[in-house]
């Protein structure tokens, strides 16, 4: 089993930024990648970043350049850096981990909110 924490949602202005962190425990053998989705209201999850046990990385077209996703191993925890924020970022991140043996957790989500 594997428990996945976020932190670090919250409001901001346009052109603002925020840091999301999340914190894995658990059995942490075996991990393909971490990263994060987002949900907005009434869309479906969509991938936002992903990074890869060999440090490889992902990224949706709409956040590329703007948002940096990065990784302490020796904490278990992976970090979403989000800058330049836009409206249209505004949704509930959820934090994801799959393992090699394609069992996927998630986290509990943390809302974003970007004003105009």
């Amino acid at each position: 089993q594997v428990q996945l924490v976020e932190s670090g949602g919250g409001l901001v202005q346009a052109g603002g930024s925020l840091r999301l962190s999340c914190a894995a425990s658990g059995n942490m053998f075996s991990i393909n990648y971490m990263g994060w989705y987002r949900q907005a209201p009434g869309k479906q999850r969509e991938l936002v970043a992903l990074i890869t046990s060999g440090g490889s990385t992902n990224y949706a077209d709409s956040v590329k350049g703007r948002f940096t996703i990065s990784r302490d191993n020796a904490k278990n925890t992976v970090y979403l850096q989000m800058n330049s924020l836009k409206p249209e970022d505004t949704a509930v991140y959820y934090c994801t981990l799959k393992k090699a043996n394609s069992l996927t957790y998630w986290g509990q989500g943390t809302q974003v909110t970007v004003s105009s």
